[in-house]
């Protein structure tokens, strides 16, 4: 993946901004899915996505099918994104045990997920999505574009829940508790 542009990282900016500023205005997307429905497209598109990761090698998505999976897209320069990642941890950590994988998608360069990562280590694994990651939101559900922006899928790789906006840990507990196999 290359480094983007002097113009992407501005494009990102306001993009970031905009999702920023719809979020503080109160709109926010927190919904559960009622009932899984038959894999979308966009859940098709997802599960055969390739990822970056920021120490090299690749993130396959179809690598996480067949348990739970909540993906959270975040960037570096995203505040709200930055302040939920340890929940996420703590998420992953909690309920590993119950089948659930965390995965994180940056939508950001490279070099500032890999600096990032250095300060704040996660353990769970993350893929660099760049301006993708924006449009790999959208066909899942986040019209506006923001972040920070999470989904949840079943073991069968079916949509259950999507937030954007920033989760917490009892959310995401509460939300667990709905869709968990065990």
């Amino acid at each position: 993946m290359s480094e983007p542009t002097s113009n992407t990282r501005r494009n990102l900016f306001i993009a970031a901004g905009l999702g920023a500023a719809a979020i503080g205005a109160g709109l926010s997307l927190r919904h559960r899915v009622a009932e899984p429905a038959p894999l979308s497209a966009a859940a098709m598109s997802f599960w055969s996505a390739r990822f970056d990761r920021p120490d090299g090698g690749e993130m396959l998505a179809a690598g996480f099918k067949g348990q739970p999976l909540l993906l959270n897209f975040w960037a570096t320069w995203c505040p709200p994104c930055v302040k939920e990642l340890p929940e996420l941890a703590q998420f992953q950590r909690e309920f590993k045990g119950k089948g659930w994988q965390v995965a994180g998608l940056a939508v950001d360069s490279p070099s500032a997920v890999r600096d990032f990562l250095k300060k704040l280590s996660l353990d769970f694994p993350v893929g660099l999505a760049g301006l993708t990651g924006t449009e790999l939101t959208r066909t899942l559900g986040n019209s506006q574009g923001g972040l920070p922006f999470s989904v949840a899928f079943n073991a069968a790789g079916e949509l259950i829940w999507r937030k954007l906006g920033a989760t917490n840990l009892d959310e995401l507990r509460q939300m667990a508790s709905k869709f968990s196999p065990t």
